[in-house]
């Protein structure tokens, strides 16, 4: 297969994980003899210093024309610390979900043996967590009118949605529930908001056509307690913008880091696929940040494509690194790689999984650990 696909670094630790992301890729490519071409392109505050813009228009193009779009990560402290700032890193995102129709964000939460231990929760809780969220992406109160009184003491953030915007992505997660365990859970806050009432009348009405699929309701405050109270019970998750954006953010502390949560954003022409953590200034050009989450958007961006063989090889890899412990510092404070050695590892374990001679020593002393 040949696919045209652009790369947005982005800012912070954008750049150092998605070249991880791209090394897996190409890794995949000479395996299986596909042929990925790469665009690369300014986005968020890179964008802001080199343009103005955190979305120039040559950016929004090279997506436009290519089969499938890599992001790493957007946001820096010179605009996070300035409330008076006018123009963000974050408007980048949101405009080019807005202009590519990305209306589908689509969060798995799994859960790893290994790793059970670094979260927070208890393992008898959350051990065999397996869900995913479908968060409706390009509309609701992100994206809805905004005022601020003359005086600037009021405020308004207008939440509106049409029922096409619900349709659409809610028979995405009801045929996701289907391929899964057969049970969807939309969140909501059906008893106060109207938006909330029209998305249930919605939901309740597309349930017919999936008569296999288990239809359960949570107010969206119940679902943060059930996340973490039970995450065990959820299978596949709907909701709206904002309420996606809380609770998949919340539901990241399961895994035990939230550099290993990956995510899709699907709309009718592409696809972009990212990790769901922040730019981590903090970490940027250390060559620490967890790679893992990129990585597994790259899986991702497989599945969509249908190489579900070279989806599973990435995954495969993904979790050797985390049994053999070959991890970043967020995942193993004491004998930690760094983000090129993670990288590294899942480009060797891809192509020579099958003959790969794991040295515990080199291991153990933080070195290759492929001979």
């Amino acid at each position: 297969m040949k696919l045209k696909i652009a790369v947005l670094p982005g800012d912070g630790i954008g750049p150092e994980v998605t070249q991880q992301a791209i090394k897996v890729l190409n890794a995949i490519a000479e395996k299986y003899n596909h042929t990925f071409e790469y665009k690369k392109a300014a986005v968020g505050a890179i964008a802001i210093d080199e343009t103005g813009d955190p979305l120039p228009d040559e950016t929004l193009q090279i997506c436009a024309d290519s089969d499938a779009i890599l992001f790493g990560a957007i946001g820096d402290p010179k605009y996070d610390n300035n409330p008076n700032a006018k123009i963000r890193p974050e408007q980048g995102l949101l405009k080019l979900r807005k202009s590519l129709g990305l209306y589908a964000n689509i969060r798995p939460l799994t859960t790893y043996d290994s790793l059970i231990h670094k979260s927070n929760l208890k393992e008898e809780v959350i051990k065999g967590t397996d869900f995913v969220i479908y968060r409706e992406l390009t509309s609701g109160i992100y994206f809805g009118d905004k005022q601020l009184s003359n005086d600037e003491k009021s405020a308004v953030d207008e939440c509106k949605y049409t029922t096409e915007e619900i349709d659409r992505i809610a028979h995405l997660a009801f045929k996701a529930a289907k391929a899964r365990r057969k049970k969807l859970t939309l969140v909501d806050k059906a008893n106060v908001l109207e938006t909330s009432r029209l998305w249930r009348r919605r939901v309740q009405e597309i349930s017919k056509s999936y008569p296999n699929v288990k239809l359960d309701f949570l107010f969206v405050d119940n679902a943060a307690m059930q996340i973490i109270l039970n995450p065990t019970q959820f299978d596949v998750i709907l909701t709206e913008n904002m309420f996606g954006d809380i609770l998949s953010d919340e539901a990241s502390v399961i895994s035990g880091s939230i550099g290993l949560l990956a995510s899709a954003s699907i709309g009718k022409h592409t696809a972009l696929f990212e990790p769901i953590h922040g730019s981590y200034p903090q970490a940027k050009g250390k060559n620490i940040a967890n790679p893992l989450a990129s990585v597994l958007s790259v899986a991702m961006l497989l599945d969509h494509f249908e190489l579900y063989e070279e989806a599973e090889d990435i995954r495969l890899a993904v979790e050797k690194s985390i049994e053999l412990n070959i991890s970043t510092p967020d995942i193993n404070s004491t004998n930690h790689f760094s983000t090129t050695n993670v990288g590294n590892f899942l480009r060797d374990f891809i192509l020579d999984d099958e003959n790969t001679f794991y040295n515990k020593n080199n291991i153990d002393l933080g070195q290759s650990t492929i001979i």
